[in-house]
């Protein structure tokens, strides 16, 4: 993955063929010491891993899809635990080549031939605490 930095606080990063996009992401924000963010991409998968939370089991169903796809919207945020870990959450909906459309939580996906992204960090950190009746990680507001 390459980077830029465009504005005062904003990126444009360019993932590789191959690469895994939250890995590479995770990375970048240990590296820029980003704790807090947003971002959209756009770009195109070689395979992917997504999923619907259900309330009942508080886990998530997984879908693998193993061809390539079109990312028609990937949005997502970056925050920190207590103890610094970086959390990444985003939702992606993609297209296939029949023009079926399919989407949801975002857990991994390797990039083909590329994903184009910009992310606007923030200097103030977001802290994500576990909500014990759902079983996530929400961002408390009163922690940052």
């Amino acid at each position: 993955m390459k980077s830029k930095l465009i504005s005062d606080a904003t990126y444009t990063l360019v993932f590789d063929k191959g690469d895994e996009v939250f890995a590479e992401l995770r990375e970048f924000a240990q590296r820029e010491k980003i704790f807090a963010a947003h971002y959209n991409a756009l770009g195109a998968f070689s395979d992917l891993t997504f999923g619907w939370f259900d309330r009942e089991t508080k886990d998530y169903r997984r879908f693998e899809i193993t061809e390539g796809v079109e990312v028609m919207s990937f949005v997502g945020n970056l925050g920190t635990t207590e103890d610094g870990d970086i959390r990444l959450h985003a939702h992606v909906v993609i297209g296939k080549s029949d023009g079926s459309a399919h989407g949801g939580h975002f857990f991994a996906g390797h990039v083909w031939p590329t994903l184009e992204m910009v992310l606007s960090a923030s200097p103030t950190k977001l802290i994500r605490r576990l909500d014990a009746e759902c079983g996530l990680a929400l961002i408390d507001l009163d922690l940052g």
